[in-house]
């Protein structure tokens, strides 16, 4: 039986803000891990999808940080105490806003930076101080390096997504963010949906003495998400998404993909079928990833076509479906990808097509969940095929098929055809058709020099118009004949 928030010692403003926002009882997650953070204690909590791992280490972070409350105006007064590091720009600004919530009737100040959005605004809040500090690591390290703020005082830092953000890719980040950490006196909490037995082994070395708080089997998919894999040839999938969206009458959906690339291309496609659809990838800018969630969240769009950007910690609530259009790479991501729908307990479907080349890694997802994956067939309308009696206009007339036979058909397409054929620019020289005519016996080419006497003119006649006669020079001496040059 879950507990409510009125039994754990929290103070009465942090208590309003809990009853305000609508929450009465404790998840299981919330319910152990609340009273371990109280005492002082590093965390390592690992529980499903939905499960309110946020307010797990807000709530009792911001009771131990209302020593440090005051309402003096003095920026020195409201430095760092605690660093909550995220992924993702969208988790990073989801989370912020809740802390803010809990924090509503307190003089405790809370900010975000992430980026994609201009530095300046987050630089002067940050510079006028702010006791909790919500960030991702590249922009966080961009202002260590612009001295905008300083995490000498930090006494909690916690690391939500943690298996995210002790993977390769963040883990020079963040042992760059670390290191302008205090070495002493710093409790570090770890919360996930997910842990590999070798994140759990790197996170063993930034923690001290951790208490390991598990709800449910590791790597566990919620219960209440029914889950669903159809095997699909790669040129079917989009039919095969279209066939069971409609088919299971689901008013929106989240939609993922490998790649940027491919999610641009699909949700351009499913624009052209009729759905009202939002692309959200990394090439995309903040302000257009945050209108298509802004979107998303108000209903105005039917799917959110996406990558993994939006695999993690994004609580949007009410979704009823999930399609991994791709089979994710890592079976870590199709936990969190599900984890999409289901939230909070109610009801949801993941639906994932399988394609030839994807049996590894269904085989991988299978061992990680703890279930028996066997795809199922997934039988699709075949296309409409265009035949000669379809009423379709034929291009460039306003009539339709119909109106022409096939023999009329024919000929029409051949007079067009033939219109479209290019009268030849110069005329032909009759001379080039002619067959090869051999020259008289005796008669010698244009070109060569005359060898008898009157003949010069006769060659000159027969001579090509392309060969120039040499030009006459006058003489100034001639040269005299062998006798008389003697004689003399």
């Amino acid at each position: 039986m879950t507990k409510a928030f009125t039994t754990i010692l929290l103070a009465e403003p942090i208590q309003r803000a809990i009853a305000q926002m609508g929450f009465t009882t404790m998840t299981p997650i919330q319910e152990q891990a609340i009273p371990v953070v109280l005492a002082g204690q590093d965390v390592m909590g690992a529980a499903q999808t939905g499960t309110g791992k946020t307010a797990a280490f807000a709530l009792p972070l911001l009771q131990r940080l209302l020593k440090h409350e005051n309402s003096s105006m003095s920026p020195a007064r409201h430095p760092v105490r605690a660093l909550v590091l995220l992924p993702t720009r969208e988790l990073a600004d989801q989370v912020a806003a809740q802390i803010a919530q809990f924090a509503q009737f307190t003089k405790l100040r809370s900010a975000v930076v992430f980026g994609g959005v201009d530095m300046k605004p987050q630089t002067a809040e940050l510079k006028g101080g702010v006791e909790v500090l919500v960030a991702t690591p590249g922009r966080l390290l961009d202002h260590l390096e612009a001295k905008s703020t300083s995490l000498s005082q930090v006494e909690y830092v916690v690391l939500d997504e943690a298996d995210r953000m002790l993977d390769i890719g963040f883990l020079p980040d963040l042992q760059r963010i670390l290191s302008h950490l205090p070495k002493a006196g710093r409790t570090t909490l770890l919360f996930s949906a997910t842990f590999s037995p070798e994140i759990k082994r790197l996170a063993g070395s930034y923690l001290q003495d951790p208490v390991l708080i598990e709800v449910a089997r590791p790597n566990a998919t919620a219960s209440s998400i029914e889950q669903r894999f159809y095997a699909v040839a790669e040129d079917d999938k989009r039919r095969a998404l279209l066939a069971l969206f409609q088919e299971y009458a689901c008013p929106q959906a989240f939609v993922f993909v490998n790649s940027r690339l491919g999610c641009a291309r699909l949700a351009r496609s499913l624009e052209r079928d009729g759905l009202r659809t939002a692309a959200l990838h990394g090439d995309k800018s903040q302000e257009e990833r945050l209108k298509s969630l802004e979107a998303f969240k108000a209903g105005e769009v039917q799917m959110l076509i996406c990558t993994d950007v939006a695999a993690r910690g994004l609580d949007i609530k009410d979704v009823p479906a999930v399609f991994n259009y791709d089979v994710p790479f890592h079976a870590e991501d199709y936990v969190h990808r599900i984890g999409r729908t289901g939230r909070g307990g109610a009801s949801g479907q993941a639906f994932t097509l399988v394609a030839d080349s994807d049996g590894k890694s269904i085989k991988e997802i299978a061992k990680l969940i703890g279930k028996d994956v066997q795809p199922q067939p997934l039988s699709l309308a075949r296309p409409a095929r265009r035949d000669e009696g379809s009423a379709r206009p034929a291009q460039g007339s306003g009539r339709s098929r119909e109106a022409y036979p096939a023999p009329a058909r024919r000929e029409v397409r051949e007079d067009r055809l033939s219109s479209y054929r290019r009268a030849p620019s110069n005329p032909q020289d009759p001379f080039f058709n002619q067959p090869y005519q051999e020259s008289s016996a005796g008669t010698p080419p244009a070109w060569e020099p005359a060898t008898k006497a009157g003949s010069a003119s006769h060659s000159a006649a027969r001579r090509s118009v392309n060969i120039k006669s040499r030009n006459r020079v006058a003489a100034l001496l001639k040269p005299q004949d062998a006798g008389s040059a003697a004689g003399k």
